[in-house]
């Protein structure tokens, strides 16, 4: 049985309205889905994070579920994965991360590093 999964809350990240999915307080972790998966994918993970002690976020990235859906190719390239992912962290108000990936999700948190150090407290990835 799945754990009942939070509602959504919405944030203007990078020119898109992404939904986001939280829970729990302390120091916070991204959750970045795979293909063709939704923040839905982590259901079972934001609440064993937040039993842990982490403040939990998993969005629907770009063109995904409940977060805007560009319709140019262009706009899915790394460079504005990423920059939604940073976006995020100041629509939260939060200087860093821990950016945990699957699948597709880990060829963005692994660029995250790279493009955004200084927002990246870490990089976890999960069978990409």
């Amino acid at each position: 049985m799945s754990p009942r999964f939070p509602d959504p809350h919405f944030v203007d990240t990078h020119g898109i309205r992404m939904a986001v999915y939280e829970e729990g307080s302390g120091f916070p972790v991204v959750l970045a889905h795979g293909f063709p998966e939704l923040a839905y994918s982590w259901r079972f993970q934001l609440p064993a994070l937040a039993a842990a002690g982490f403040r939990a976020s998993a969005p629907d990235q770009r063109g995904y579920g409940r977060t805007t859906c560009p319709s140019d190719i262009e706009d899915y390239s790394m460079r504005n994965l990423t920059a939604d992912l940073a976006g995020l962290l100041d629509a939260l108000d939060l200087e860093r991360a821990v950016f945990c990936g699957h699948d597709w999700g880990g060829a963005v948190v692994w660029s995250m590093a790279q493009r955004y150090p200084e927002r990246t407290a870490g990089v976890i990835g999960i069978n990409t």
